[in-house]
């Protein structure tokens, strides 16, 4: 299975680095794990709703070019669906079992997805109803898809 973490911005902290690098390594027992960074806009603090969506739009048109077309797109997106770890894990073997072999997961900047991203999406995920900052929502996201791959080959890991 490839899993690909399309994301907008850089990880500038540390240890959030560290702690992608860590779990990049346990995933590649599991599949080919590729992570690729978009430039997130500059947005002043005060924009309208437009200028807001326009941001949006256009990190989005980035992450689309990264994208490949025979891609099994999540979106990770507050008006998703919210899935417990096994759930998620089923998710993915399921999509294993239909022949999807090739996943992105997809991470937006700090405005969130625009709507090409999302009409791109083929299933909508969301981790909570609360915001988490994206930078640490690619560490939350890369600990869910190895627990998943723990969960599916019935190996042991801490709840």
């Amino acid at each position: 299975m490839q899993i690909q973490i399309a994301a907008v911005g850089k990880i500038k902290e540390r240890y959030l680095k560290d702690a992608i690098e860590e779990y990049s390594k346990r995933l590649s027992r599991y599949c080919s794990l590729e992570i690729t960074e978009v430039a997130d806009e500059k947005a002043a603090e005060n924009l309208s709703p437009a200028e807001e969506e326009a941001v949006r739009e256009r990190e989005g048109e980035r992450l689309l070019k990264q994208i490949r077309g025979d891609a099994y797109v999540i979106t990770l997106d507050l008006q998703g669906k919210q899935l417990s770890s096994e759930q998620l894990a089923a998710q993915m073997e399921d999509l294993v079992l239909r022949g999807e072999s090739r996943i992105t997961f997809v991470i937006g900047g700090s405005l969130g997805l625009g709507k090409n991203v999302k009409k791109r999406s083929d299933y909508a995920l969301s981790f909570s109803k609360m915001t988490f900052p994206h930078q640490l929502m690619r560490v939350i996201l890369l600990e869910q898809v190895y627990r998943s791959f723990k969960i599916r080959k019935g190996e042991p890991y801490h709840k």
